[in-house]
């Protein structure tokens, strides 16, 4: 990607209206690290005022990535845009963490990466105490780089390597491809089965693609681009041997839709024939609850379940969800028909995930960062908290765990299957 720092870092008037809301400027109020200040700091590289010295590292590698910015900017400056491109320059100059790399590698090589995690499941509960209700894991005792941390179940076998491809649920019906994420695949596998159902009852026909690959995500917002050029050529080529033969590929991960739908295309934006390709798969990708609720009788469907007691739960707005994709309504109008559905006072505040830097070498401010979040939670009596995305639910699940909360977290898939479910019985 070939990004003009020097454009955008000019265009941005310094009206300072996106600095209240960012992520990391409520935690780290320092000039440098909002917006407007990682704007003028990339423009003073460009000109070749400020070199990448281990300290801009610091001060780039601090944005969540949340893009509250962008969505408050009077322009809409992409200041996401310009943080992920510095991130490659830094990357290019210093190199990545060895652990990080491991990462990508696994992430270009499914096979691999299965029997990797496959191996490393069966030991796991010797360190790990295991929670599958919750899908979630908590050391036994406190380790090393990891504390007492919750982290995502991690399954023997993978959502992908226990289903087949082809699954019929009706002879004329429509027909949509699985693309599952990372977190779909290998840690919230319920997320993945509860959408089978859903689609099961809607008798619309399933293909999973099993040569999937990562969408390229974690590498994007890290600055591996190597890899994401790769993981989005893989994929591509492979979605184009089945693209004509679906009506949808539906995602049920927030970050995925996001970097599928405007990600690959900004990526491939200097290679035009890959570029053309891509936006012939784009055209057909959906995050789950958008198609569902909007190409489907899904929600006519739930209004004849007649559920007597709803369950009251709590909403989180994953920010690739709805400050990227626009998307909030479709998973509140399905949900509603079955559950209470209360409000927290912002929904729309990041959670402060970050990415798998701020995860791994900065979680300090990831914890500060969720504090309010947690607070808002509490405040709604809910017992249940939801949202369309894995990464969310890594983050709020850790937080609410150690703040000692009794919440649950339920992807909205989740709770619709239920729900239907529950009316089977009766």
């Amino acid at each position: 990607m070939n990004f003009d720092f020097t454009k955008t870092s000019e265009a941005c008037v310094k009206c300072g209206k996106c600095v209240p809301s960012c992520t990391i400027h409520k935690i780290n109020s320092d000039e440098a690290t909002s917006p407007r200040g990682f704007l003028e700091l990339v423009g003073a590289h460009q000109r070749g005022e400020l070199e990448l010295d281990k300290n801009a590292k610091d001060i780039f590698e601090k944005c969540f990535l949340c893009t509250t910015c962008v969505n408050i900017c009077p322009t809409s400056l992409p200041t996401d845009l310009a943080i992920e491109n510095i991130r490659f320059k830094i990357a290019d100059q210093f190199g990545i963490a060895w652990f990080k790399r491991v990462y990508f590698f696994l992430l270009r090589h499914r096979k691999i990466m299965d029997f990797c995690l496959s191996f490393a499941s069966v030991f796991l509960p010797v360190l790990f105490k295991i929670d599958h209700e919750g899908q979630s894991m908590k050391p036994r005792f406190s380790l090393p780089f990891v504390g007492k941390r919750v982290f995502p179940l991690l399954n023997k076998r993978s959502f992908l390597q226990r289903h087949k491809e082809e699954i019929k649920n009706g002879s004329d019906a429509k027909k949509v491809a699985l693309f599952v994420g990372c977190f779909s695949n290998y840690h919230y596998t319920k997320t993945a089965d509860s959408l089978l159902e859903i689609l099961k009852a809607l008798k619309i026909n399933v293909f999973i693609p099993n040569k999937q690959r990562c969408c390229g995500a974690p590498a994007f917002f890290t600055g591996d681009f190597k890899t994401v050029d790769t993981l989005i050529k893989q994929n591509v080529e492979h979605f184009e041997t089945f693209i004509d033969d679906v009506d949808a590929i539906i995602i049920p991960e927030a970050t995925c839709a996001a970097m599928i739908k405007e990600d690959w295309g900004r990526f491939m934006q200097e290679q035009p024939e890959w570029l053309k390709r891509v936006e012939k798969i784009t055209s057909k990708v959906f995050m789950a609850s958008e198609w569902l609720y909007s190409r489907t009788n899904l929600l006519e469907f739930l209004k004849n379940l007649h559920v007597n007691k709803k369950e009251s739960i709590t909403y989180h707005d994953p920010c690739h969800a709805r400050k990227v994709l626009k998307i909030f309504k479709e998973p509140r109008g399905l949900l509603a028909e079955n559950y209470e559905l209360v409000e927290m006072s912002d929904s729309n505040q990041c959670c402060g995930f970050g990415g798998v830097t701020i995860q791994s070498e900065k979680f300090e401010l990831a914890k500060m960062a969720v504090k309010p979040k947690v607070e808002m939670i509490k405040e709604t009596k809910a017992k249940v908290l939801s949202a369309e995305c894995g990464a969310c639910r890594m983050q709020l699940t850790n937080a609410l765990d150690c703040d000692g909360a009794d919440v649950k977290f339920k992807h909205p898939l989740e709770l619709i299957a239920k729900a239907i479910r529950e009316c089977k019985k009766n």
